[in-house]
């Protein structure tokens, strides 16, 4: 619950912010294996779903040879990697980033995995296992903290969890 008047407008006024980011939202023109105008690549468009209004940060690469949905509103951090198909380990399977998810920088999706709406992935991630709706998740591999929510206690609570997790409390 937001405290006081001023923190109500500084949420508005984000969401303002955003809004008028995305008023002229342009869906961007994406060729096999050559940098999008924002700096980020796609193997298999052909496999690619990309929904309204969203934000793929620079330096990313998309592998949708096998399916990759990216959800409308959906922002993705620079310098991530989404695979449907692994050479490593030879993993195949449809990644789904659902709407509005957040997926931190250098974060890496492996194939077959659901990133559920409204989800969060923290940044330098390794995300093998899906994320349900509205969860956070982060690490080596990623592991599911919290949810999300709004200013208050509860998420007061997950800081301390998520600092306590990473050592530094």
């Amino acid at each position: 619950m937001l405290k006081n008047k001023k923190e109500r407008k500084g949420g508005v006024k984000l969401l303002r912010l955003k809004r008028e980011r995305f008023r002229c939202w342009v869906r961007p023109e994406v060729v096999e294996g050559r940098l999008t105008k924002w700096n980020w690549m796609v193997q298999g468009v052909a496999g690619l779903s990309l929904g309204k209004k969203t934000d793929i940060g620079a330096f990313t690469y998309i592998n949708a040879r096998f399916g990759v949905e990216v959800g409308d509103g959906v922002q993705v951090g620079s310098h991530c990697a989404i695979y449907s198909e692994s050479t490593i380990d030879g993993r195949r399977g449809r990644v789904v980033i659902g709407k509005n998810a957040l997926v931190g920088s250098h974060s890496t999706i492996m194939p077959g995995v659901r990133v559920g709406e409204g989800a969060l992935v923290g940044a330098h991630s390794l995300v093998k296992e899906d994320v349900p709706a509205g969860c956070v998740a982060f690490g080596v591999p990623a592991r599911v903290v919290g949810r999300r929510g709004g200013v208050g206690k509860k998420d007061e609570r997950l800081v301390d969890k998520i600092m306590a997790w990473l050592g530094r409390v």
